[in-house]
C-alpha cells in the first residue's frame, strides 16, 4: 500500500488517454493487491534528472532480474 504517492490500479491506469496520463501525479501501480511498478509523470520540471535516474535504476534491475517480452511469450513478436 503506498504510503508516500497515492495509488492506482494497473485497470484504472490503462483506461486513462494520453492527455490524461500527461496530468496524472506519479503513483505506485498495483494489480491484484501485488505491487507492480511506480508511474513516473515525466512532465516534471525535473524532468531531465527523472529520465536519467530511471534509466540508470532501469539497466541495474535489468542487469540481475527480468525476462524480454519474447522470452516471456516464447516468440518473436511482430
Amino acid at each position: 500500500m503506498a504510503t508516500l504517492i497515492p495509488e492506482i490500479s494497473k485497470t484504472e491506469l490503462f483506461k486513462l488517454k494520453v492527455s490524461e496520463l500527461k496530468q496524472l501525479k506519479s503513483m505506485e501501480v498495483y494489480a491484484d493487491g501485488e505491487y507492480l511498478g511506480t508511474w513516473v509523470n515525466g512532465k516534471a520540471e525535473t524532468s531531465g534528472y527523472l529520465r536519467t535516474q530511471t534509466e540508470y535504476n532501469s539497466q541495474r534491475a535489468n542487469a540481475v532480474s527480468g525476462k524480454t517480452l519474447e522470452e516471456i511469450r516464447g516468440a518473436v513478436l511482430v
